[in-house]
């Protein structure tokens, strides 16, 4: 599964530890500069669900 977070920095290393508790990530893009918002960045994921035990 492919996911795009968005936000400022503090927001999305909060996201990615929340993510990180549910799904394995398997690959990150480079952090990019958001168009037309300053101070807010987006990165790719790519994820897989963890097995539930």
């Amino acid at each position: 599964m492919r996911i795009r977070l968005d936000g400022t920095r503090a927001e999305i290393v909060d996201a990615l530890f929340r993510l990180r508790q549910h799904f394995t990530v398997t690959g990150a893009s480079r952090l990019y500069p958001d168009r037309g918002k300053p101070h807010h960045w987006r990165i790719y994921l790519t994820t897989t669900a963890r097995e539930r035990k």
